[in-house]
């Protein structure tokens, strides 16, 4: 399958009448797990991806983060979007870059957010970060196949929480060129219903919150498109981890081993 093809693929999933879960990958292997469970399309985690690194996120470099995308994207046939953070730097050129670069990887799309990274002023002012999502909806554009671009609000994971401001920032996006739009950690489901009911484009809800996730059902109820899954599949992954090395080093046992995946199991899902 073509570039151009899953280009393709992940659009019609956003044109379809019903939600889709976008799963949050972090490498081949948990790639090759996730398509073979039936998942459409799949998504890298900037947490997660940091994660793989022994870095806390945020802590990935550019070309770090794209050779992780090609990993992921060579591993299965399915479209893949890419948490890009806030493009690897401030100026809408290096934005822009950063797009050109997401498609060289192999991504069909991926989210810009408008978070500074800098805790004095954790929020890019809106005129700025409207221009940085213009000039990636300008590269995107320039692509020889439909990449889809996230404009993505941070307000409600920086401590801003403005629904209004949320609403205004998600609509400039939207008419800067964003493809579908993303405003994680939304306190309720009437929150949700308000940004969808705002927006002419998809909404892209994140699960992964504890008190802040909802079923696939009730969020498609509320006007959600797609549904990514943030670093929460990681963090489980590694939730097993943890519990069975402690109970290896501060027991003794191995009753971890019962009920973990088989090899024969995990093969299936691999190549040779």
């Amino acid at each position: 399958m073509t570039q151009a093809d899953k280009a393709q693929q992940f659009r019609t999933l956003h044109e379809a009448p019903n939600a889709f879960v976008i799963a949050n990958v972090w490498d081949g292997g948990s790639a090759r797990m996730m398509a073979g469970l039936g998942f459409a399309a799949l998504a890298t985690s900037s947490g997660a991806s940091a994660g793989l690194l022994g870095r806390r996120d945020g802590r990935v470099t550019r070309d770090e983060a794209m050779a992780q995308a090609r990993v992921i994207c060579e591993a299965t046939d399915l479209p893949v979007s890419a948490d890009l953070e806030k493009g690897f730097g401030d100026a809408p050129e290096i934005v822009a870059e950063t797009i050109r670069q997401a498609a060289q990887a192999g991504l069909v799309g991926c989210s810009i957010e408008d978070a500074t990274g800098n805790p004095d002023a954790p929020i890019f002012e809106l005129g700025h970060a409207t221009e940085r999502i213009a000039a990636a909806a300008a590269a995107a554009r320039a692509l020889p196949f439909s990449f889809t671009l996230t404009g993505r609000s941070e307000n409600f994971l920086r401590g801003r929480l403005d629904l209004d401001d949320t609403i205004k920032r998600l609509k400039a996006y939207e008419a800067a060129g964003a493809d579908a739009l993303m405003a994680p950690g939304l306190p309720d489901l009437d929150a949700v219903r308000a940004v969808c009911a705002a927006l002419d484009k998809p909404f892209n809800f994140m699960a992964g919150i504890k008190g802040k996730s909802f079923t696939v059902a009730a969020l498609a109820a509320a006007g959600v498109k797609r549904i990514s899954l943030a670093t929460s599949l990681y963090r489980a992954a590694m939730t097993g981890l943890l519990s069975a090395a402690k109970e290896v080093r501060e027991h003794g046992t191995f009753g971890y081993i019962d009920t973990s995946v088989g090899s024969a199991e995990m093969n299936e899902f691999l190549r040779e």
